[in-house]
């Protein structure tokens, strides 16, 4: 029994049919694609069609036609939120940290070994599914912070605090998907939409906000980090 279809976007043949054959040995059905254009119009047409086939997508960052960063740029837009796992010959803090602010949701360097590449897919499978379960609950949960969508209402340790629409939603999109990198302009689409005319400090403002509601100590946060340069992230 196949564990869940994952597609592998990689332009190198030999690192392509390698990965391909070792999450086969895993049990793992594969699909493989060595071109950007033809996996973002493979992944758009799943979309408009609302299948959700791919558990997983393996996505190289130097494609032909489109690279992997606009690719995941173009899906996370779209709201499609299927786990990728971003590779790259690549290696530096920024370059990762440019990866997974796009909406990577891990990234690996060439070269790597199979058995590292196995275990992050499983674990990012494992993140998918106890975030499905999760939703399935009606709530999501992080350490002492509990969020439950259908109610609107937040607990902390278990006393409810009250919170605004805005900082609602800004707290449920952070929850939904924990240790992501969001630009403040991606929180802006995201939480005020597209058609909002004003300054991306009010990001700020309601981060703070937030902060003062949900951290014993909001000067030095643990749970809303700041990401100098990049923006803010949950966990």
């Amino acid at each position: 029994m196949s564990l869940g279809k994952i597609l592998v976007v990689e332009d190198e043949d030999l690192i392509r049919e390698t990965i391909e054959l070792a999450l086969q040995e895993e049990g793992f059905e594969v699909s493989t694609i060595a071109d950007g254009r033809m996996a973002l119009d493979l992944m758009q047409a799943n979309d408009q069609a609302a299948n959700r086939d791919f558990a997983l997508i393996i996505l190289d960052l130097m494609l032909p036609n489109v690279n992997g960063l606009d690719i995941c740029r173009l899906l996370r837009r779209q709201n499609n939120l299927v786990p990728i796992l971003m590779l790259s010959a690549k290696g530096t803090e920024t370059d990762r940290v440019v990866g997974l602010e796009v909406g990577a949701d891990d990234y690996l360097t060439k070269p790597f070994g199979m058995r590292e590449l196995i275990a992050r897919c499983r674990a990012l499978l494992r993140r998918q599914q106890q975030f499905q379960d999760q939703q399935n609950g009606e709530h999501l949960s992080f350490n002492s912070i509990a969020l439950y969508p259908q109610e609107c209402r937040v607990t902390v340790s278990g006393d409810e605090i009250n919170l605004s629409p805005k900082e609602f939603k800004l707290l449920e999109l952070f929850m939904s998907h924990p240790k992501r990198v969001w630009s403040r302009e991606q929180l802006l689409e995201k939480v005020w939409g597209h058609d909002f005319i004003g300054d991306s400090k009010t990001v700020d403002v309601h981060i703070r906000w937030l902060r003062e509601k949900l951290e014993q100590e909001p000067s030095h946060p643990k749970h809303l980090v700041t990401i100098r340069g990049f923006g803010y992230r949950f966990g």
